[in-house]
């Protein structure tokens, strides 16, 4: 792939007269409109015509080829960093965003408590499962489609933007009717038919690593979904498997700083997968933000000891606003923000 970089201030006919000749070429363009200017991406497996010429055209600055696996999640391709705006929230932006929930749906009555404590500590978006890919056949699954009316009636009642998994192209467009954001989890992150129905949404899609897979890969599941046409990915670095046993996974926080340097898609980071600890969470969760991290996601039950699923990596309500409470400061010093608690009446704090 090369990209086609446009001069600052080149015309909309002069950047459609470049498109038109890549695609005339037998390539596939995939324009990026930047605040300064604008890139063209030229996708193509095999050269059917000659580009050169496009360097003469009117408006052209320079052409570049990109030399790594990965285009159009390349920060040589976008420099600027991309913001995902979801639910009147904007994730990559100043804020650092934070999602929080149970693991899975279980009720009505946990889901929405669980909301209820998340949004009034600050939280913006809202998790859980209503589809649960588990390692053992005899855990619980999920509640499925019952699920997603739970969520969807928690998000009426708190304003939270729903996060949920996907785990198949034949349930995208059923869990689109009901999330905000599509989550296809670390089990699934080369799940190619996925990560193409998920391109087809058009709906923002939570990309988690894989336990065994590099930075590499991961940004190569991102190219799948941009590919196919869908450039709202959310990149979230959650652990890999290592042979240590002291943490469920080994979170590799320098993904963060090296994810951020190599693409401008924004990335979040899960410290309840990847310790599987509660106590070691609100540790996990400060070195993130420290480390530059756009947002968290953490799991979040007012009973853990009796949730169906991941209760020992589960904070309780209070922790989690005791932890939201000492984030703040964190991301004031990197020159971040975290949403403000609310008061007991319902305004904002502060």
């Amino acid at each position: 792939m090369m990209i086609v970089i446009m001069k600052r201030g080149a015309s909309v006919s002069e950047i459609g007269c470049v498109i038109r000749e890549i695609e005339t070429g037998g390539f596939k363009a995939r324009p990026s409109h930047g605040a300064r200017q604008t890139v063209i991406g030229v996708l193509g497996a095999k050269q059917t015509a000659p580009l050169e010429h496009i360097s003469e055209l009117p408006g052209v600055e320079k052409i570049t080829p990109i030399s790594t696996s990965f285009k159009l999640v390349n920060r040589e391709f976008q420099p600027e960093a991309t913001v995902i705006r979801v639910n009147g929230t904007s994730v990559g932006g100043e804020e650092i965003v934070v999602m929080a929930g149970p693991c899975s749906v279980e009720s009505r009555e946990i889901q929405i408590a669980t909301a209820r404590a998340v949004r009034d500590a600050g939280a913006r978006v809202m998790r859980g499962g209503a589809f649960k890919p588990r390692t053992s056949p005899y855990s619980f699954q999920g509640l499925g489609q019952e699920g997603l009316e739970i969520l969807r009636e928690a998000k009426r009642e708190t304003g939270l933007a729903i996060v949920t998994e996907v785990m198949s192209p034949e349930l995208v467009p059923l869990v689109c009717e009901y999330a905000d954001i599509l989550q296809v989890g670390a089990r699934n992150m080369q799940n190619y038919t996925l990560l193409e129905a998920v391109g087809r949404a058009r709906k923002p899609v939570l990309l988690k690593r894989g336990m065994m897979s590099t930075v590499e890969e991961l940004l190569l599941s991102a190219e799948y979904v941009f590919s196919n046409g869908n450039h709202q990915v959310i990149l979230c670095e959650r652990g890999i498997r290592t042979f240590e046993r002291a943490t469920r996974n080994t979170l590799d926080i320098s993904a963060v700083p090296v994810i951020k340097q190599s693409s401008h898609l924004p990335v979040i980071v899960d410290p309840s997968h990847a310790t599987g600890i509660r106590d070691y969470i609100p540790a996990v969760a400060k070195a993130a933000v420290a480390a530059g991290a756009d947002g968290l996601i953490i799991e979040v039950h007012p009973a853990p000891e009796k949730a169906l699923c991941d209760g020992e990596q589960s904070l309780f309500l209070e922790g989690f606003t005791k932890l939201m409470d000492e984030l703040r400061p964190i991301a004031a010093a990197v020159g971040r923000r975290i949403a403000p608690a609310r008061h007991p009446g319902g305004a904002p704090s502060g």
